[in-house]
């Protein structure tokens, strides 16, 4: 009997954790849901040692919700608030159940960062503390999302219509659900909202979202070994382009640059910044560097290592490392009407057209 509650109870943890990790220490009686380092959308409070110093009432705090979405609710003075803790809020119709991810001063910057109006009079409240019978509604709805969502792909199968169902978050009140879905083209979902509705008794909400929406939600491992960024940390998704790839001298193989949702992946704009800082101690990589052998084209560049590989036009079969600093010294003989000997005694590197296809070049006369 004991150990049957003591299940229950680990479920019912595991209801409210919404995304947060779980653990139980030896010496602990009970379990530890929330912790803040392992939800993706928690927040880190920077300004929880100096909360105590505004003397204003700021009465807003940032809700989290199924480790998707959260947003800011207004609360009455008598009330307290703590990071972590279960609250009823106000949704459209009924009332919802979420987790308090940050209070005091940091909620007014993210605020203002988000441009979120702290006048607006249809800012939602927070009408108090989740209450045992909230908790126990809430924690049935939740046990109910999977066998939901298979259900609806059942559904909408049946009804032959082009779209996935990828998440089903239902309502703290258990009166309302959201279906994430995702499709190509428009779909016409009218017909299988009325089975919906027959068949869960609930009120119906369709969210359409991308495919990068839909990798964060249901998650997996990358090329580099690791949990997704999208479903692990990241919460705001910014616009890659090929750019990217051609600044980071990376070849444009659509198999590698491409995530698990079919885009562009997101890492390639994480070191961005850094290249093209480096890029700009380079030269002008259309000048070509003229010599007694012959004149020499740009072909790729090592960034960080400060090196930029050269070839003859007259002499496609080898490729030449130079230093930038070298490449400089010639571009400025150049200018002076000088031509030294040959490039290769700049050079501090060669390599030959069979070595080629390993640098990430699969045509070398493209380039020449």
């Amino acid at each position: 009997m004991d150990r049957q509650i003591e299940e229950t109870t680990e479920k019912q943890y595991i209801s409210s954790s919404r995304g947060c990790c779980m653990s139980k220490k030896p010496e602990q009686s009970h379990i530890i849901v929330n912790q803040q380092r392992c939800c993706k959308l928690s927040s880190h409070n920077w300004l929880s040692g100096v909360n105590e110093l505004n003397d204003g009432q700021f009465n807003y705090v940032e809700v989290r919700f199924k480790n998707g979405r959260k947003d800011f609710f207004s609360y009455p003075n008598e009330m307290r608030l703590n990071e972590g803790e279960l609250v009823a809020v106000e949704a459209s119709p009924g009332h919802d159940i979420g987790i308090v991810s940050l209070i005091g001063d940091a909620v007014r910057l993210q605020m203002k960062r988000k441009n979120v109006d702290m006048e607006n009079k249809e800012l939602r409240r927070i009408f108090r503390h989740a209450r045992p019978i909230d908790l126990e509604k809430w924690f049935d709805a939740v046990a109910l999302e999977d066998s939901t969502m298979h259900k609806t792909r059942v559904i909408a199968m049946d009804l032959g219509l082009e779209m996935k169902i990828n998440d089903v978050e239902y309502q703290g009140d258990k009166t309302k659900a959201i279906f994430y879905y995702t499709a190509n083209e428009r779909v016409d979902f009218r017909e299988l909202i009325i089975k919906l509705a027959e068949a869960f008794k609930i009120r119906i909400e369709m969210r359409q979202i991308g495919v990068r929406q839909e990798a964060a939600k249901l998650g997996g491992i990358g090329s580099c070994g690791r949990e997704l960024c999208c479903s692990s940390w990241m919460s705001n998704f910014q616009s890659v382009s090929t750019v990217s790839a051609r600044v980071q001298q990376l070849s444009l193989n659509p198999q590698k640059l491409a995530g698990q949702c079919a885009k562009l992946k997101c890492c390639l704009n994480y070191e961005i910044d850094d290249y093209i800082d480096a890029l700009e101690a380079f030269p002008d990589c259309k000048i070509k560097l003229k010599t007694k052998k012959g004149d020499a084209v740009h072909l790729k560049s090592d960034v960080f290592k400060k090196i930029m590989w050269y070839g003859y036009l007259n002499d496609s079969s080898n490729m030449m490392a130079v230093h930038i600093d070298q490449v400089n010294k010639i571009i400025t003989m150049n200018k002076k009407g000088k031509l030294p000997a040959e490039l290769e005694k700049f050079a501090v590197q060669h390599e030959s057209k069979e070595n080629v296809e390993k640098t990430g070049f699969d045509d070398f006369a493209s380039f020449i």
